[in-house]
């Protein structure tokens, strides 16, 4: 018996898009199977079967890939945008591989990205559970007083959200700016912006560095480059 796996997860495992965003094409009657609409995202398929999205052909991918991308400020992560802003995967090659992206980072943060062609592999990286460390530099511009570094990392409430217990310290300082490293698990969204504004921080730059096993390194702005799946 052939294996089986959901249809939006058979669709997000090809690198099409995200479970999520399978599921909205399911609903607006987007997909068939064997030229038949699917219904529903829980029908099961193998990759025998016939699966079209706007009258093309998805296939399963056999290997899983990875890449890392240097994201530019004012770049979005998603794939489409109301406003008509630059997405980063305007930065990709014309005949690069369909991809989704890792997690995000938002429109004034820079820095790495990670992309695959599996939409299963995405997902157990994002997964607050797997605890993969996500790594920043952050420079603020001023002087920071080392006892609310001390509050953060005791973990803080801002808003009624709960941000718990982070790592964070200065990296250098002068008159005029403080780098800070800050080593998030949770990765909420604009975590590292809330914070700063609640302590009335200017951010002057905000740069992830490192995503679990997987630096940025001296990766080139703008730029993507192939890596190995590593187990972390």
């Amino acid at each position: 018996m052939l294996n089986k796996m959901r249809i939006a997860k058979f669709i997000a495992n090809a690198g099409f898009c995200s479970r999520r965003e399978a599921e909205k094409l399911i609903e607006k009657k987007l997909v068939k199977i064997n030229n038949n609409l699917c219904l529903h995202p829980s029908e099961l398929v193998s990759k025998n079967d016939k699966i079209t999205i706007e009258s093309k052909t998805i296939k399963p991918n056999e290997t899983i890939r990875l890449w890392k991308l240097y994201k530019p400020i004012k770049y979005i992560c998603s794939t489409k945008d109301e406003q008509n802003r630059k997405k980063i995967f305007d930065l990709l090659p014309k005949d690069f591989p369909r991809t989704i992206s890792i997690g995000r980072l938002d429109f004034m943060s820079e820095g790495l990205i990670l992309l695959t062609n599996n939409g299963d592999y995405s997902r157990t990286l994002e997964l607050p559970d797997k605890g993969y460390e996500r790594i920043y530099r952050v420079c603020i511009r001023g002087a920071i007083e080392k006892k609310s570094l001390e509050k953060i990392n005791k973990g803080i409430t801002i808003n009624n959200i709960i941000y718990k217990k982070i790592k964070i310290n200065i990296d250098k300082s002068n008159k005029k700016f403080t780098w800070l490293i800050v080593k998030l698990t949770e990765g909420k969204n604009r975590e590292i912006r809330n914070i700063c504004k609640y302590f009335s921080w200017q951010i002057v730059k905000l740069i992830r560095i490192q995503y679990g096993p997987y630096k940025l390194g001296d990766l080139k702005e703008g730029k993507v480059q192939e890596i190995k799946i590593k187990n972390a």
